[in-house]
């Protein structure tokens, strides 16, 4: 007892009582510490069951006598503490409802879309059913198209326009266009497909899969991560004797690129962590166990041509199986693989989106957004220009294809539209007169601030997470941004009471990248700005952007379509 009272005077302010209902003499505490228990367990008839003690070291006291050195190093911790404890506590942790609720429900959709389209192929048709659903049409190329309608094209099924005209628009009239890109940083499948020679897997008696690495990933992202399969497959329809394209998507986890142990690695090895892309990046599918797999197809290639000899036959049954086909019915595919966890919120208030493509197809989601809820607010009636947007394949390779931005499939539009609406003879002078009327968001992913790394941004051009949408600007025009573009944009966030936006210029000792802005300006000659929500971890396979910048985004895009040419029309030319 008198050992105990000892530690009790020196050390009484260490102890935190559990519960209320758990209430103890602090005696019996310093009893039990005194009379030598030494492990965790003997203090359960102590504390109760649910007192839940953590000990990083057990106090020590000898009962021999004083002059023992008293070891004092511990501190006994309850997950549970006494009623004014937790009041106190509680107190002073912030409120999980936040600031952030009411962007979560815009949030969430955008994370669901994002989810539902791995590929540039399924963000098309995740749009295109969106569009359908409140009227839009699909515009071929000999039907007629009137004003107050609603339509929508695709090329390749990658690439996706779609457009409301006003109710009062006349040929000549401006165009105002969100564009983005469907595409992001991917491995994708070889042509040929079959990696592992030998019939036992080789070595490791593993089957993989040849892949491409597509635009310029974060590569050493890729490893450990839970990887499924998407794209579209051509069969062959023996009924029809057409070929028909067939979305897939497998979003369980069939592959995965394993990381080499540590205990394989040298000291120069594990710091560099350099990625060979023909050799690292190749993933799994299965364990070659004989027959088990593949039903002893596998070696007779008799009745096989060049290209299905070429493929990794458990990956053409599989396909087989989720389409409902015959093995030899597959003729080709185009096929890119992506994480399978789902988008998710993040953060003690829920603050951040954490999930793969967030560049692009957070912009891809909210210009769809803005120009749905454009439609439906009633911005047609009034409207005299043509609301549109686009969204463009390959922009993470250059733009430069029959699908990318670099195409003419923006002009055409402008030139059709005219001249379905009636341009006749005038028409090449009411197409010039459109382009100098018109202008382009191109709407990328901008890079926020990263807390580790802040001394990579220009020191007063650091963009933030949930501060508002982002202007980028580059001097040597690898952005499309001028000053004209810039004060339309400040002024449309201005008058929608936007926070202010945010303007990010690079280091001069760092390189700039680009996007689609100043390639649609060359090709149209169109007015253009690049700007983009700030994010985190871009062309990661998992990337971080603000839940409130998806608030953010729509509310400027949908003022762009109401508002655009009140405000263009006061700037002298």
């Amino acid at each position: 007892a008198n050992r105990a009272d000892e530690l009790m005077n020196s050390l009484q302010h260490q102890i935190i009582i559990p519960s209320a209902k758990q209430t103890m003499r602090s005696s019996n505490v310093f009893l039990a510490i005194a009379a030598g228990f030494s492990s965790t367990a003997a203090f359960a008839p102590v504390l109760g069951s649910r007192g839940a003690v953590k000990t990083k070291t057990l106090w020590s006291a000898a009962a021999s006598g004083p002059r023992r050195n008293i070891q004092t190093t511990c501190q006994l911790q309850s997950k549970v503490s006494s009623t004014k404890s937790s009041t106190s506590l509680r107190a002073a942790m912030p409120s999980l409802s936040t600031h952030c609720d009411d962007d979560l429900p815009l949030a969430r959709d955008a994370m669901k879309f994002i989810d539902n389209s791995p590929d540039p192929f399924h963000v098309v048709q995740t749009a295109v059913e969106q569009l359908e659903e409140v009227g839009f049409v699909e515009w071929k190329v000999d039907d007629e198209i009137e004003t107050g309608g609603k339509y929508y094209f695709t090329r390749n099924k990658s690439t996706l326009v779609a457009f409301s005209i006003g109710e009062n628009y006349k040929p000549g009239k401006g165009f105002k266009i969100i564009g983005s890109h469907t595409d992001s940083p991917n491995l994708k499948v070889k042509p040929y497909s079959k990696r592992t020679t030998a019939k036992n897997g080789g070595a490791s008696g593993a089957i993989q899969l040849g892949v491409e690495c597509y635009g310029g990933g974060l590569w050493h992202t890729w490893f450990d991560r839970d990887l499924g399969i998407s794209g579209r497959v051509f069969v062959n329809d023996k009924e029809t004797g057409t070929i028909r394209q067939k979305m897939i998507k497998i979003d369980r986890p069939i592959l995965r690129i394993p990381n080499l142990a540590i205990h394989l690695q040298t000291a120069k090895e594990r710091e560099a962590f350099a990625v060979n892309k023909e050799d690292d990046l190749s993933p799994i599918l299965a364990m070659a166990v004989k027959d088990s797999l593949t039903g002893g197809s596998t070696d007779d290639d008799s009745t096989k041509d060049e290209w299905q000899k070429k493929q990794e036959p458990l990956l053409v049954q599989m396909l087989a199986a989720e389409l409902g086909v015959e093995t030899e019915d597959i003729l080709d595919f185009e096929l890119n693989l992506f994480d399978v966890q789902t988008a998710s919120l993040g953060g003690l208030h829920s603050e951040f989106v954490h999930s793969a493509r967030l560049d692009n197809l957070a912009s891809c989601f909210l210009s769809l957004r803005g120009l749905i809820d454009h439609v439906k607010g009633g911005g047609v009636q009034n409207d005299e220009d043509i609301s549109m947007i686009a969204m463009f394949d390959h922009e993470e390779v250059g733009s430069s294809s029959a699908t990318g931005a670099g195409s003419p499939i923006i002009g055409e539009a402008v030139k059709r539209i005219n001249h379905a609406l009636g341009a006749g003879a005038d028409s090449p002078i009411l197409y010039d007169r459109a382009i100098q009327r018109s202008l382009v968001l191109s709407v990328d992913q901008a890079h926020a601030v990263h807390p580790n790394y802040a001394s990579k941004h220009e020191k007063n051009h650091g963009p933030v997470m949930n501060g508002g949408m982002v202007i980028k600007r580059n001097a040597n025009q690898r952005y499309a941004t001028n000053g004209v573009t810039g004060l339309i944009i400040r002024q449309l966030a201005k008058n929608a009471g936007l926070p202010p936006i945010q303007e990010f210029v690079v280091r001069n000792d760092c390189g700039c990248g680009s996007t689609i802005g100043p390639v649609i300006s060359t090709a149209t000659g169109m007015r253009a700005i690049d700007m983009g929500c700030p994010q985190l971890s871009m062309h990661s396979i998992r990337e971080t952007m603000g839940v409130k910048d998806f608030t953010h985004g729509l509310a400027l895009f949908k003022a762009f379509f109401s508002d655009f040419s009140a405000i263009d029309s006061k700037i002298e030319e």
